[in-house]
């Protein structure tokens, strides 16, 4: 590497983020370029700029827990009836859950299902949360 190009690179290291955005769209205005990017690359850090993109690998979360935020007094019954449905859980059991929440309902599953449990949760009245 040529030294301008290394003189370049270390000047480069020592910029803001604001500094760098507005370097970009100087660059692309004067070169009539579009620079795409992806900012959370950009956010981590230096600790990823000595990676190749295609060494930085993101995993895609495939599990997920249904959580009971909350659950309205009027609608009690109706989430019970719901939890029940989505659980192995007894009367007893279920309405214990729903009096303690914030509580998970179910875990571990694929996103299309811990979607569809969270639709019927909250179409029986409760307050629902994806994690």
């Amino acid at each position: 590497m040529s030294e301008k190009v290394t003189k370049i690179l270390e000047d480069l290291k020592n910029i803001s983020l604001l500094e760098a955005s507005e370097l970009i769209t100087k660059i692309e205005e004067t070169f009539n370029v579009q620079a795409s990017f992806n900012v959370a690359s950009i956010a981590a850090g230096p600790s990823l700029s000595n990676q190749k993109a295609e060494d930085v690998v993101v995993e895609e979360k495939t599990e997920f827990t249904v959580i009971l935020k909350e659950v309205p007094t009027a609608k009690r019954i109706n989430v019970i009836k719901v939890v029940r449905s989505l659980t192995a859980l007894g009367l007893k059991e279920a309405k214990d859950l729903i009096e303690t929440v914030p509580k998970p309902v179910v875990e571990n599953l694929p996103k299309d299902k811990a979607d569809e449990a969270k639709k019927l949760l909250e179409e029986a009245g409760a307050v629902v949360l994806i994690n």
